[in-house]
């Protein structure tokens, strides 16, 4: 069994995966931001299942490094993990100020760069780990009204297909979880546009992300099949995955946009294999798996 740190448990796909991965026997360090405060309902909880609980805020580069160790400390070790913590947005680009593009990114690039950083050189003195990073759909197309955060969701695609790439030979594996939109707590906390001062000039379009989130509302109240725990699911299904056998890129959705990104992936994998394989660096696509994750 595994030993996972994963971020962002308080809720939504975090909450749920601390819960299927103790459910399958591993051990689990739950992280979030004040866990003795606002999300202490959240962390009795997990910790009455068996959860290590670790405060880690991810814009917070001393709180990253020493929740990290925390987590190393109370689950003798690390193997995997999950970057799962993220915020959204709903709004036209334009009136996203700098100062809400800052505070998108510091989670959604920053913070997962922060917390990688922090366990990586526990992993490579073992020889071994797994990266899981929770990405979306919206980082391999866009959708109107979610800028900031599709550019982020594009960056962490690219970060953990680097990571990916740079620590194979090291026996460290990084994979990607794209989920399509769920009805969870994330959609509680979406960062909305602060400069509001050119929104007249839009005029009708200016309520365009009302409409969005209100037919997309709906459209997941209609389908039942559309149940956040499937993204649990994908990514204990990864952690189970031996090393070396892990798809690179696992989409979760029956919103219908899955199955038409599923043959872009793949054709990507193709592209990506035959210019490495041309320059002579196909092996960095391969994991040394000769320690299991």
């Amino acid at each position: 069994m595994s030993k996972v740190l994963i971020t962002g448990a308080n809720g939504g796909f975090g909450a749920l995966t601390v819960k299927t991965l103790i459910n399958n026997g591993h051990h689990v360090a739950a992280a979030m931001r004040d866990p003795e405060g606002r999300n202490k309902a959240a962390a009795s909880e997990l910790s009455s299942l068996g959860a290590k609980i670790v405060e880690i805020d991810v814009t917070n580069d001393q709180s990253v490094h020493s929740g990290v160790q925390d987590a190393i400390q109370q689950l003798g070790g690390l193997e995997v993990l999950v970057n799962n913590a993220g915020v959204g947005v709903i709004g036209l680009q334009e009136l996203f100020s700098i100062d809400d593009f800052k505070k998108v990114y510091e989670v959604n690039v920053f913070g997962v760069q922060r917390v990688i950083k922090a366990a990586l050189p526990y992993m490579k003195k073992q020889g071994s780990g797994l990266l899981i990073t929770i990405s979306s759909l919206l980082g391999r197309m866009n959708m109107p009204f979610y800028g900031p955060y599709n550019s982020t969701k594009w960056a962490v695609e690219s970060i953990a297909e680097s990571y990916r790439m740079e620590l194979s030979g090291l026996g460290i594996d990084s994979v990607v979880v794209e989920p399509g939109g769920f009805a969870t707590t994330f959609f509680g906390n979406l960062v909305h546009p602060s400069d509001k001062s050119e929104e007249p000039s839009y005029g009708e379009l200016a309520n365009g992300p009302q409409h969005l989130a209100e037919n997309f509302g709906a459209a997941l109240e209609q389908n039942t099949e559309q149940n956040p725990q499937m993204v649990a699911d994908a990514v204990a299904k990864l952690v189970d995955t031996n090393a070396g056998e892990r798809p690179f890129r696992t989409i979760v959705d029956k919103m219908g946009m899955g199955a038409p990104l599923q043959p872009y992936n793949e054709m990507i994998d193709q592209i990506t294999e035959g210019i490495f394989t041309n320059f002579g660096m196909e092996g960095m696509l391969k994991l040394n798996s000769k320690v299991e994750a």
